[in-house]
């Protein structure tokens, strides 16, 4: 077996859908020749956490948990609220407070490219020694946050060890860089260091094709997507609500706001009331206070639930019950390389998927690729109406179902393969 070291941020108890990727890759490497040992922070801070993912985690893994320094703490003092968002990449533009405005050009200028880069000399001195001793042949660093890249960067420079970056999303072009209120050097300084990282990496490897060739821009080091994926729930089964069920699972704040959809139920509720009394909105994860007045602003509150943040097992069952699975992303053209996790759990659950986004985003050709739902943006009310209004007449008689195609490529055995497989041909 090909001993490995994989340096991610997010493990468990993390919440949310950052740890889910390196979590399985862990759980299935072995099965394909990759022996792998696992470097973590000691002591995190998690925007969210969720006790229940502990009884995923793989057995017989080594895990190395390495103390780890934070700001975020001395921020909570003033504003837990706001630091939990920031720290999660969640930044918005409106009503920002006077300490908002401060702490987002502290993050942006002081702590580059992210608050962990505390992290980072004394993990590299740690894992100088460390990688001899155990005898380590590659090492994987998962970003964001991609100040651990730069691990990576100064082990490979220092040992010669090959390395892989593996990027869940962009760096300078993620919708929230621009909002860091960046000086010119702290904004200089992010391209030279994602420049460096893509060049001294052995292999790249990213989530979508847009990024891909984002990437390619930068650097001849190859690059691969390897998505995210699902794994086979056996444990889920199919109970489907009685309700016409519309459910969002993940955060859904004021920047993802999808008016249009507000405004489509709206009319469809005015011109039918069957349809009103069957529909029923479900909101799992944080939900900001603008997308709820903007709910009631459309009178669809009586069709609403909030549900809060649910465990991951809860939100899964909780997709295998839906009668219909939204997704909605910012109508910006950064988000168009953006792939969120939830979209291959959603394709596990082979409901049908509404999805809204920007124009030429990466999830419209997966949605059409596999036959799994419907992908509208942000100017197409009549379609996206038309599109709701056709699933509520199968609704009605009984035979709302999904005949997607070609799944199997993003199971997470399958994505685990083609992972081994680069690896050990490094």
């Amino acid at each position: 077996m090909k001993r490995v070291l994989v340096i991610t941020y997010y493990w468990p108890p993390a919440g949310g859908p950052g740890v889910q990727r390196w979590l399985k890759f862990v759980t299935y490497f072995k099965e394909f020749g990759i022996d792998p040992i696992v470097f973590i922070p000691d002591n995190p801070h998690y925007p969210i956490t969720d006790e229940s993912i502990g009884s995923e985690l793989p057995e017989g893994i080594q895990i190395i948990r390495f103390p780890i320094k934070e700001p975020y703490g001395f921020a909570n003092l003033f504003s837990k609220k706001k630091i939990t968002q920031v720290s999660s990449g969640i930044i918005t533009k409106q009503k920002q407070s006077v300490l908002e405005k401060v702490l987002l050009w502290i993050r942006g200028n002081f702590f580059i490219p992210d608050a962990r880069i505390g992290w980072v000399k004394p993990s590299i001195n740690f894992l100088r020694n460390f990688i001899a001793d155990h005898h380590v042949e590659a090492i994987i660093t998962s970003g964001p946050p991609h100040s651990l890249h730069l691990i990576g960067k100064s082990l490979k420079e220092e040992t010669g060890i090959k390395w892989v970056a593996d990027f869940r999303d962009p760096w300078t072009t993620i919708h929230y860089h621009k909002s860091l209120r960046l000086a010119k050097r702290a904004q200089k300084k992010h391209i030279t260091l994602e420049s460096e990282v893509l060049t001294k990496a052995d292999h790249i490897v990213v989530t979508s094709a847009t990024t891909k060739k984002e990437f390619q821009k930068i650097t001849q080091t190859p690059i691969e997507v390897i998505t995210n994926g699902y794994d086979s729930n056996d444990n889920f089964k199919l109970n489907l609500d009685i309700k016409f069920t519309l459910s969002h699972i993940g955060t859904l704040l004021s920047n993802r706001n999808p008016i249009v959809l507000w405004e489509a139920l709206s009319e469809l509720c005015s011109e039918n009331p069957e349809f009103s009394k069957d529909l029923l909105i479900q909101l799992a994860g944080s939900v900001s206070d603008a997308i709820l007045i903007s709910i009631q602003k459309y009178g669809l509150m009586d069709q609403c639930i909030a549900l809060g943040y649910l465990s991951h097992q809860k939100a899964i069952q909780l997709q295998y019950n839906s009668q219909v699975l939204l997704l909605i992303e910012m109508n910006l053209p950064e988000t168009k390389a953006i792939i969120p996790g939830k979209l291959f759990e959603y394709l596990a659950a082979k409901r049908p998927i509404l999805a809204i986004g920007p124009v030429d985003s990466d999830v419209e050709k997966i949605i059409e690729e596999t036959n799994s739902g419907s992908y509208f943006d942000y100017s197409e009310k009549e379609k996206l109406k038309k599109q709701i209004g056709l699933f509520y007449s199968e609704y009605r008689e009984g035979h709302l179902t999904l005949n997607s195609k070609g799944l199997s490529k993003f199971s997470r055995k399958t994505l685990t393969s083609k992972m081994s497989d680069l690896i050990k041909s490094l």
